[in-house]
């Protein structure tokens, strides 16, 4: 094993980072998760919702692609932020990718475990234990692919995304193509309709908007990993944005023409097997929950490799222990880093497991997540707009990408995140707002061994 060391440089191909960005996004899972949610809080404006959140965090995109441009690092978030506003926030950046995604590794799996449950024993689906066992074991099975090396995640990950979008994108068109002629609802611009909305609808849809869209920032934190560092994982966080921005926008706008409130309501967390009931015969619906299943399994990979880029990164800068930057000698992966990420994943999914319900595990990470990516988000957005406020004069186009557009999404991010918290309950606040304050344990844990160490030298 070694210490610091180089990940495996040029294995991921431009195609491959889009490819990675998509599935962080786990467009399959976003819809059939949070569709029912959007509705229930912001009605038919769901499509405006979720069109002009995405649009805000677009400047988002573009500042990534800027500030990659500029330091190709695994740490992304992590690494810009300690260059524009040091270490203490850097650290607190970096600290909350890593939440986010440890999160996840619970409401990533407990989807693909129902979805593997509604496939072969459906009966089972809202047994609490029998799902926290499946899922557990999508967890060790995923995190032993990403820590066999970059190129078999890779391989695994184009055949899942390929496939998941494929599936979705033809029930987005078959719900479209059935709603137009059997409407549920009768297709209205109003539902883009910018005046429509009031300040405190928009707010309550925002953070379930910011969900939806996590994910994409995981081609960022393959930068070290990928030909032609400085661009490639830029374009493809655009091109990403711009894939499913079209999916999520469309799939809503389907589900209104397709379902009835009643309809979507009923369906909670299974929108995508709701849409595809009403226009499939059974068992042709199924592909609706396979497309889900193979959508969480693809996301959670990702998430996997961007908290062990992100640990690798931390700790090769001396912001963790160093221990977290060793690379295996052969497959080149963070190795340590996955493990450690496996045994929280493990412990927080067998302490969601006390829950009540599948429901409410994943109520709770929904909320957990986007508050989080809201927070990591807004300050790389600050970061790029800060690092750019005075090469960008006299440039109108480079004034409005890398300053005007990204600021923008900052702000828009800092105000979803505040909204937020009077509206969490008791779980969302300990683990999303008392996750950010475990982190100064670590912080200064790690200034107090740096200091030891440059005395003792």
């Amino acid at each position: 094993m070694t210490h610091g060391g180089r990940l495996a440089a040029g294995s991921l191909g431009l195609a491959e980072s889009v490819v990675m960005g998509v599935a962080g996004t786990a467009p399959a899972y976003s819809v059939a998760a949070t569709t029912a949610t959007l509705v229930a809080a912001v009605g038919v404006m769901a499509p405006g919702s979720l069109l002009y959140c995405g649009l805000i965090m677009f400047g988002t995109a573009l500042a990534f692609r800027q500030l990659n441009h500029g330091d190709p690092n695994a740490g992304a978030t992590y690494a810009w932020v300690t260059r524009a506003f040091g270490p203490v926030l850097g650290f607190f950046a970096g600290w909350s990718v890593l939440i986010a995604t440890a999160v996840f590794m619970v409401s990533g799996t407990v989807p693909a475990a129902t979805a593997t449950l509604a496939l072969i024993a459906p009966s089972q689906t809202g047994n609490v234990t029998t799902v926290t066992v499946v899922a557990a074991a999508w967890m060790i099975i995923i995190s032993a692919v990403a820590i066999k090396g970059i190129k078999l995640a890779s391989y695994v990950q184009v055949v899942l995304t390929t496939v998941e979008v494929a599936l979705l994108a033809a029930i987005l068109v078959l719900a479209l193509i059935h709603g137009w002629s059997q409407p549920a609802r009768t297709f209205s611009l109003q539902w883009f309709s910018v005046f429509a909305f009031t300040p405190q609808m928009f707010a309550t849809g925002a953070l379930t908007a910011v969900f939806v869209f996590w994910g994409w920032d995981v081609a960022l934190s393959l930068t070290e990993e990928t030909a032609d560092s400085r661009r490639a994982p830029g374009r493809a966080a655009i091109l990403s944005m711009v894939i499913v921005l079209i999916l999520f926008v469309g799939f809503s706008v389907a589900t209104l023409m397709v379902l009835t409130d009643a309809e979507i309501e009923t369906a909670g967390t299974d929108v995508a097997l709701a849409v595809a009931d009403k226009i499939l015969p059974r068992p042709w619906s199924y592909i609706a929950v396979l497309s889900v299943m193979l959508s969480t399994v693809g996301t959670l990979e990702a998430s996997i490799l961007q908290f062990t880029r992100t640990m690798f990164a931390k700790s090769r800068g001396s912001a963790l222990h160093s221990r977290y930057s060793r690379l295996h000698q052969k497959w080149q992966t963070p190795w340590v880093a996955s493990s450690v990420l496996l045994g929280i994943g493990l412990t927080l999914l067998f302490m969601s497991s006390y829950l009540p319900t599948v429901g409410t595990v994943m109520r709770d990470s929904v909320s957990t997540i986007g508050f989080q990516a809201a927070f990591y988000y807004g300050l790389a957005s600050f970061a790029c707009a800060w690092n750019n406020r005075g090469t960008a004069r006299g440039d109108p186009l480079a004034l409005g990408t890398r300053v005007i557009w990204p600021i923008t999404s900052a702000l828009f991010l800092g105000f979803v995140a505040i909204y937020s918290i009077p509206t969490f309950d008791l779980a969302t606040n300990l683990i999303g707002l008392g996750g950010m304050v475990v982190g100064v344990v670590p912080l200064l844990l790690n200034r107090r061994r740096m200091a030891i160490a440059a005395l003792a030298s």
